[in-house]
């Protein structure tokens, strides 16, 4: 099986919390119904592909609407 290298959702995370300034926890909330994402995601959680793309679309969408 081919792994396909693509930036650490931590990182795209953590750059997205810094560009808008919104709490972890409200992220957590809006994105995935969790508070607690960004805290395990620090703590070395691994999403999973549904959560992962979950996430992405959250912000994709978020940031077309802030602009």
């Amino acid at each position: 099986m081919e792994r396909k290298h693509f930036m650490p959702l931590l990182r795209l995370v953590e750059k997205f919390l810094c560009e808008t300034g919104m709490a972890r926890t409200k992220f957590g909330r809006l994105s995935a119904s969790d508070p607690r994402l960004v805290d395990d995601l620090r703590n070395g959680r691994e999403p999973r592909k549904a959560l992962r793309n979950k996430v992405e679309h959250f912000m994709n969408i978020y940031r077309e609407r802030q602009a």
